[in-house]
């Protein structure tokens, strides 16, 4: 099956995933993860990104963006990819691709769904085994949303903002939804969704986008009969266009 272009909608975040190829490191030394933040930085100046969370594992890397032009997080993402290889292969004296193909992405229903995917990125290292607690790790945006830490990468959202009145209300209710473990189903619902490319959303707000974006924006179940007036309902619900 073709798979779904992406639906990039300025304003809208995005769940992002860049893996190295075949799963291998990416990530070497302590001043790589410098270098891929110092690069994460500028490209997202450059390309009015907003980065909301991220953490950088061994061999791939999660953010939360939310790019104000349509074609901002493409272009954000190769220009910091294409920096990141000619870095890499430079010190290590290698050649060839470090990435798995393209990165993927999924939009974020705000409301329902993007605090819990903050919590997802940055539990990363915890979820691996690398550390016991997120604030230990130190690539991750944790520090800087729960701590206090300072950064010029990190924009907050209206939603985290919304967590207090001041900068210290905000990060303590922040760091308060990391006691308890983020929801099953918002977990299942993230992961599929961004390995698909679809939405981290509900029904309406999936139907919402693929109405103003004039084309489908989930794959199409194999199974069920297509003939039935729930598989029609579906389908006239997503104003699908070929």
């Amino acid at each position: 099956m073709a798979r779904l272009p992406r639906n990039l909608v300025p304003g809208l975040p995005q769940h992002v995933i860049q893996r190295g190829n075949n799963r291998q490191a990416v990530f070497f030394a302590e001043a790589d993860y410098r270098y891929y933040l110092d690069a994460l930085q500028q490209a997202a100046a450059r390309y009015d990104c907003a980065i909301h969370a991220y953490v950088l594992m061994t061999n791939h890397v999660h953010l939360l963006v939310t790019p104000n032009a349509e074609d901002g997080l493409s272009r954000m993402m190769q220009g910091v990819g294409r920096q990141y290889v000619r870095y890499i292969n430079g010190v290590y004296r290698r050649s060839g691709t470090l990435w798995e193909g393209r990165f993927k992405a999924a939009l974020v229903e705000s409301e329902r769904y993007l605090l819990s995917c903050m919590r997802y990125i940055e539990l990363n290292p915890v979820r691996a085994g690398m550390v016991e607690s997120p604030g230990v790790y130190r690539w991750s945006s944790y520090r800087v949303n729960a701590l206090g830490a300072p950064s010029e990468l990190i924009t907050a959202h209206s939603l985290y903002r919304a967590l207090g009145h001041t900068g210290h209300e905000r990060r303590n209710a922040y760091s308060d939804l990391f006691q308890t473990a983020v929801d099953r189903q918002a977990l299942d619902k993230i992961r599929s969704a961004t390995q698909s490319g679809e939405i981290i959303g509900n029904q309406r707000f999936r139907d919402q986008i693929a109405h103003a974006m004039q084309r489908r924006v989930e794959k199409m179940s194999h199974g069920g009969d297509r003939k039935s007036e729930s598989f029609r309902k579906r389908r006239n619900s997503s104003a699908l266009t070929p």
